[in-house]
């Protein structure tokens, strides 16, 4: 934009700044819908001439907003790429680390957000490549950068439970293709993790809690956030022996939440909480928690 364009004006170099903030989130969204860096620029540039040409003046959440722009260029780019039966020229490039910040998030911290995004492994672009747009769409935008179902489903022109139908059949695909192996060990190490924090929890042991969590592990839930090893575990441990002598139905189970490892807090059978887990270097990164029973109704909670 130059400085004679008639369009120049301080209000829109404002926008521009602040779309610039979001690029790299906006270029992981792409690139994990698109499965190449290429595409995912153009989608990224699309996106940028679309909002530079609309009104924000009324947008609460800039960051969501645009999160929402960057999918409907890219579900009009597969629906394109899958009418000329075209494959992405680098399925296998490594998706870019980015700051992501959720569509939905009050309170979360970026940075943080972004180790859930990059905690889905390369391999998962080919099995999203078996995927209708919509149902691509809809896994990648609710199930890797938390944007809600009423969202995803302004974009695929779905109500919101069809939204989560699309999501939740694309989870059991991805979930029925075969796992790599350098992913399944992986995983196993990740349910290990997961019973050391259920164990340690379930025994008040706070020094147990040390030993699985990041020392700036983020657990998040309806009431806010917490940050830092100490203060997380702090709040694990008052699920320790007292608390389950007080209510002997209370019971820890691994799960999981919406295809991402995480446990679920039951009391006489029925699912009082449940626990996302994101992992960094062997520990616990960021722990997203659900108490809210209309949440907990929504999520796609299964056995491992």
């Amino acid at each position: 934009m130059s400085a004679d364009d008639p369009h120049h004006t301080p209000e829109a170099d404002f926008l521009a700044q602040r779309f610039e903030t979001h690029r790299g989130h906006l270029r992981a969204v792409a690139h994990r819908m698109l499965g190449s860096a290429a595409e995912a620029d153009d989608a990224v540039q699309e996106a940028w001439f679309r909002v530079s040409r609309s009104d924000t003046t009324r947008v609460d959440n800039l960051g969501g907003w645009l999160t929402t722009v960057v999918g409907r260029v890219c579900l009009d780019m597969l629906r394109s790429r899958k009418s000329r039966a075209e494959l992405p020229l680098d399925p296998a490039a490594p998706p870019p680390a980015a700051p992501v910040a959720f569509a939905s998030a009050t309170a979360a911290d970026p940075e943080q957000d972004a180790l859930l995004a990059d905690s889905v492994g390369v391999a998962l672009l080919v099995v999203l490549d078996t995927l209708t747009p919509s149902e691509r769409l809809a896994f990648v935008l609710h199930d890797l950068f938390g944007v809600s179902y009423d969202e995803v489903g302004a974009v695929v022109d779905r109500t919101p439970a069809a939204a989560r139908q699309l999501a939740s059949r694309a989870r059991r695909r991805v979930r029925g293709a075969e796992v790599p192996e350098a992913d399944a060990v992986a995983q196993r190490r990740q349910r290990e993790i997961v019973d050391a924090f259920l164990a340690a929890a379930r025994d008040g042991d706070f020094d147990g809690l040390l030993d699985v969590l990041d020392p700036d592990v983020v657990a998040r839930s309806e009431a806010g956030v917490t940050t830092g090893a100490a203060a997380v575990a702090r709040g694990a441990s008052t699920f320790g022996p007292a608390a389950l002598a007080a209510r002997p139905a209370l019971v820890f189970r691994q799960a999981l939440i919406d295809g991402a490892a995480g446990a679920v807090v039951l009391v006489a059978g029925r699912m009082e909480r449940a626990l996302k887990f994101a992992f960094v270097r062997d520990r616990i990164a960021v722990i997203d928690i659900v108490t809210d029973p209309v949440r907990l109704s929504r999520l796609d909670v299964g056995p491992i």
